[in-house]
């Protein structure tokens, strides 16, 4: 998911994009950390991916508080 994608997106389709990737990452995770046949780069893009909305959601919130 691309940044610009992400700022397309309503903050409630955030959250529960965001709920969905972090169990993803976890789901990554432990199958790396168990078998290691999972692809480290679709570990890394999950993580830049959870980075990105909550990057986004803050700076919505922020931008909410200054009105």
């Amino acid at each position: 998911m691309t940044q610009g994608e992400i700022t397309e997106l309503s903050t409630s389709e955030l959250i529960e994009n965001l709920d969905e990737k972090v169990i993803l990452l976890d789901k990554l995770n432990l199958t790396h950390s168990v078998s290691e046949d999972e692809n480290p780069i679709r570990i890394r893009y999950a993580r830049r991916t959870v980075a990105r909305i909550k990057t986004e959601l803050r700076k919505r919130e922020l931008a909410e508080a200054a009105k």
